[in-house]
């Protein structure tokens, strides 16, 4: 019941669809048709177009991060806010029971607007489709658990619901542009790039790519993935509070 609640809220909000699935298949679909660059083959990515790997992936970081930074800390500041976890608390059913609906609903919009990136990108951009589902999968996979990760970290830190959205956006601003949301990382300086793959975005972005165009994603970025979400689950783990 506490799923089909948190879905039935999450789609009533329409701010929410809007920013985690029409935002990012619009302006996948707007910059990929207006600009004719986009799907031109340039050689700084190895005579790949923007629109096959490149934009798509940044189109998939920016839902996922929509949902990491600003709903889920939202979400749970409201709840502690309202007494709704302290009530909960007193009943069979424990808040964590609430903590994973909360994450179930995100994770399954992630998987759509994923679905929707790829589909929608090959049909009306004639973008490739993930060479390599295997590792595909494997770096959405931990890309989206290290910025789930980081969004439960940051809903045990922000004070209140006022704050969650001006924090969030603190958050995941400088982190889209390290993953290289508008500069790509190719051309960012050798100084930038290194921060960047220690970042969650920089190797998100990265191996979604390098899935994408049938490559093996490097070690080092799914080792950063996966020490991201290790670190951020446990930190948020300990801070957590439910009222």
């Amino acid at each position: 019941m506490l799923l089909t609640t948190e879905a039935l809220i999450y789609l009533r909000e329409p701010m929410a669809t809007f920013m985690t699935l029409g935002l990012p298949i619009g302006l996948l679909l707007g910059l990929g048709l207006s600009i004719p660059d986009f799907r031109v083959p340039l050689p700084e990515f190895g005579g790949q177009r923007v629109v096959d790997t490149q934009l798509p992936a940044m189109m998939i970081i920016l839902s996922v991060s929509t949902s990491a930074f600003s709903a889920i800390p939202a979400a749970l500041a409201v709840y502690r806010e309202r007494g709704i976890l302290r009530r909960l608390s007193v009943t069979p059913v424990p808040p964590s029971r609430l903590l994973g609906a909360q994450l179930v609903v995100n994770l399954a919009s992630a998987v759509v607007a994923t679905a929707l990136t790829i589909v929608m990108g090959h049909l009306l951009l004639d973008s490739r489709l993930p060479a390599q589902l295997g590792w595909f999968a494997v770096s959405f996979v931990l890309g989206v658990g290290a910025m789930f990760a980081i969004g439960l970290l940051l809903a045990a830190a922000i004070p209140s619901s006022r704050a969650a959205g001006a924090i969030g956006a603190v958050v995941m601003f400088p982190l889209l542009f390290l993953g290289g949301m508008w500069v790509p990382r190719e051309a960012m300086p050798e100084l930038l790039r290194q921060i960047s793959d220690f970042t969650p975005t920089g190797p998100f972005g990265q191996t979604l790519r390098d899935a994408w165009a049938g490559t093996t994603p490097e070690p080092l970025h799914l080792a950063v993935l996966a020490a991201w979400t290790l670190l951020a689950s446990i930190a948020a783990a300990r801070l957590f509070r439910w009222e």
